[in-house]
């Protein structure tokens, strides 16, 4: 059977950065691996930024846009169907960040899917820098997103004071339970990893593609999804990679552009290629990428699209 691994994670959190990593530790073990991308907006950038990774060993496959759940379901069915008729040992699955997990569940019990796949380990990416206070709907995603993880691995750890990483693991366990969720961490070892990503070992990594998963419920938020998080994308600019930077730092400072939770997209290098930018309310980045296109992507709460385009264009 195929191995399929679920990498969650709430918007921003460097689920995509960690699974550049993860495959290509996988590849290097020898694995066959497909990466199924579920991208939240219309345009899929985080299959862009896996580029560099892809290989013989490894391909990638994507589910790109909102739609009802219904059609995301048959949508990445079909996606699992195909790639386990391809010759696959190992598929790592990478949703959007308000993706319902217990979809995934239900998709992986279906026929002729239960026979083809094998359920992993479930990986769930937090920000160490989290934000204290993060709207209802969010704490829920944050909650429905990490209960089942076989290990959480927080994100940004380098920057963080150890203060503020079990901050980050108290504020889970508030997100937990106000969910009525089954699931505690911080019982068992190895159940919160907080370490500098550029220092994990093979040991290291290893040990979360066989941390497994676990059985855990919550009581249901029902809400809109995609109606509570809107995904907004914006195409040729023409912004210089510290023009964007700044644009996406505005984004964060402006109240009329309502919660903004994050932005992603690509600038021309100024030597050539491309730089890839990843900005949360914590921090922002910019890093080389072989792939881009000028397109920037605002993901957040009661977005104004207006005011967002005017405080990218300055």
């Amino acid at each position: 059977m195929v191995q399929v691994d679920l990498i969650t994670g709430f918007l921003g959190a460097g689920k995509t950065t960690f699974l550049r990593r993860y495959v290509r530790y996988l590849v290097q073990q020898g694995h066959k691996v497909c990466i199924l991308e579920n991208d939240f907006g219309a345009v899929n950038v985080d299959a862009m930024l896996v580029q560099e990774v892809l290989g013989p060993g490894c391909d990638v496959e994507t589910i790109s846009g909102g739609c009802d759940c219904d059609t995301h379901q048959r949508r990445m069915r079909t996606k699992l169907i195909a790639m386990a008729m391809r010759g696959f040992d190992r598929v790592v699955v990478e949703p959007s960040g308000i993706f319902d997990v217990d979809e995934f569940f239900d998709i992986l019990r279906d026929d002729p899917l239960d026979r083809w796949y094998q359920l992993g380990s479930v990986i769930a990416i937090v920000d160490a820098l989290l934000p204290e206070t993060l709207s209802p709907q969010a704490e829920y995603l944050l909650a429905s997103e990490t209960m089942n993880a076989g290990c959480v691995l927080l994100s940004r750890a380098q920057l963080a004071a150890p203060a503020q990483c079990a901050a980050a693991a108290a504020h889970l366990e508030r997100a937990l339970e106000a969910a009525k969720s089954s699931r505690r961490f911080g019982f068992a070892p190895g159940e919160i990893l907080a370490k500098d990503w550029d220092a994990l070992t093979d040991a290291d990594l290893a040990a979360l593609a066989a941390c497994g998963y676990r059985q855990a419920s919550c009581e249901k938020l029902h809400f809109d999804q995609h109606a509570a998080f809107t995904s907004l994308c914006f195409l040729e600019l023409h912004l210089t990679p510290e023009q964007l930077q700044a644009a996406a730092q505005r984004l964060f400072a402006a109240p009329e552009c309502g919660q903004v939770l994050r932005v992603k997209g690509f600038a021309p290098a100024p030597a050539g290629g491309w730089l890839e930018l990843n900005a949360t309310a914590a921090g922002c980045t910019l890093a080389p990428i072989p792939q881009g296109q000028e397109v920037v992507i605002v993901i957040g709460e009661g977005l104004d699209k207006a005011a967002i385009e005017a405080n990218l264009k300055g």
